[in-house]
């Protein structure tokens, strides 16, 4: 008797087990076929995205994103480069190159690695407070003005000064790169182009 029900139970079991089968099968491809419609409609449609340390949405096209999220990165790309200090410089740098563009990559590095032995070597820190920026959607980029502090072991080498750097970005694959970001002479909102600035990767 107790073989019987253990028999019974044992069909009902394997009966289970197919009807689960069937049911995790069909939800496989009901998974598939939502990636492959994300997939068709990433590229036409505008996503909207939260830039690092932001908490502020923007929208980004196939291959270009909004004035406010220009503006956001650049104010971000700022403060990596721009205040740094002897403790800060490394970590700030390693998170900075997460975001140059594959061509700039090995330039930039390097150039950030002379800025830090050299901050280092001087004890120095810089620190830079932005007033303005200027974003220019056609062209990708952001007229940055701000005023930057320069200290050797806690003094003032000078009186803080206004700057003014372009920044210019690329944005493709689902994120935006950092393609340019240099000083460039002071002028206002509207006389320079990134053309105008020349070409070159990330300085200061």
């Amino acid at each position: 008797m107790d073989f019987d029900r253990y028999q019974n139970d044992l069909r009902a079991q394997r009966k289970s087990n197919r009807t689960l089968g069937a049911v995790l099968a069909l939800l496989g491809v009901c998974q598939l076929v939502s990636l492959v419609v994300i997939a068709s409609i990433v590229g036409s449609e505008r996503t909207v995205i939260v830039p690092p340390n932001i908490d502020k949405s923007f929208w980004v096209s196939k291959d270009k994103a909004s004035r406010e999220y220009l503006e956001q990165m650049a104010g971000y790309v700022a403060w990596l480069m721009l205040d740094v200090t002897p403790s800060t410089v490394d970590w700030k740098r390693n998170v900075l190159l997460n975001w140059v563009a594959p061509d700039q990559h090995a330039a930039m590095k390097t150039k950030m690695d002379l800025e830090a032995d050299r901050l280092r070597t001087n004890n120095a820190t810089t620190s830079f407070l932005i007033q303005q920026l200027t974003a220019d959607e056609k062209e990708q980029s952001v007229l940055i003005t701000g005023r930057l502090r320069r200290q050797i072991n806690g003094t003032d080498v000078a009186e803080p000064d206004t700057r003014s750097y372009l920044a210019q970005f690329h944005y493709t694959g689902g994120r935006v790169h950092i393609q340019t970001f240099k000083e460039i002479p002071n002028v206002q909102p509207g006389q320079v182009r990134v053309g105008d600035a020349g070409s070159g990767t990330v300085a200061r």
